[in-house]
């Protein structure tokens, strides 16, 4: 009886939570017209941050960690890790899979910084989020996503 309540729990979760996704909920309301760009674009303006964050941060590898982990997962368990651990997935020109979107599986520059496509047409610092907060990293770095989460922000340690 338990083990059929946890999994009708966990896929009405993934309902919830395709429904969130695809809603736009939790982004800006002008987010909803912009698309995903992937890192690549922001390279060009943005060399140093990029080189850095390709080099040393753990989520420019963040799907290495799906991928050992996808053999015990449910489709609404991956599906769920999906949102945290790949760039803009279920949202325009985000992540969709390994085949179609390959340069969106890992998070990237929009994970934090929003969907890039306003930003890269017009150069405009006020088309893209440029000064991230604690409570912009909450959306996964958060005691519901993680047991026991020991939540230390990296903004001012330099994410990137």
């Amino acid at each position: 009886m338990a083990k059929r309540n946890c999994r009708a729990w966990v896929i009405a979760m993934g309902f919830l939570l395709t429904a969130f996704t695809f809603s736009g909920a939790g982004l800006p309301a002008a987010a909803e017209d912009k698309t995903y760009v992937g890192s690549e674009s922001c390279q060009e303006c943005h060399e140093d941050q990029y080189d850095s964050y390709s080099a040393h941060s753990k989520k420019a590898h963040s799907y290495e960690s799906v991928k050992v982990m996808r053999k015990g997962l449910t489709e609404a368990e991956y599906l769920e890790c999906l949102q945290c651990h790949a760039t803009g997935f279920g949202k325009p020109g985000g992540f969709t899979s390994e085949d179609q979107t390959p340069h969106m599986q890992n998070l990237g520059c929009e994970s934090c910084h929003g969907p890039g496509s306003d930003h890269v047409d017009s150069g405009d610092p006020d088309d893209i989020v440029g000064e991230l907060s604690p409570a912009d990293c909450e959306r996964c770095h958060n005691s519901e996503r993680v047991e026991n989460f020991k939540f230390k922000p990296l903004l001012f340690g330099g994410a990137h």
